[in-house]
C-alpha cells in the first residue's frame, strides 16, 4: 500500500453519495406531508360518500 503526503490527501474524494442530515430530514418531512395528505383526503372522501359527517 503506498502512503500519501499531505498534498495528494487534500485530492482524494470518495463515496457515492452525500447524503447530509439536512436532505434526509426533509425528505422524512415530505413523505410524512404527503402520507398525512392522503389520509385526509381518503377520510374526506369516504365521509362523503357514506354521509357520515357532522351537522352543525
Amino acid at each position: 500500500m503506498k502512503e500519501l503526503n499531505n498534498k495528494e490527501l487534500l485530492n482524494v474524494s470518495g463515496g457515492a453519495f452525500n447524503i447530509t442530515s439536512t436532505l434526509l430530514n426533509a425528505l422524512i418531512r415530505g413523505s410524512s406531508i404527503f402520507l398525512e395528505t392522503g389520509r385526509s383526503l381518503g377520510s374526506s372522501i369516504r365521509r362523503a360518500l357514506m354521509g357520515c359527517s357532522c351537522k352543525l
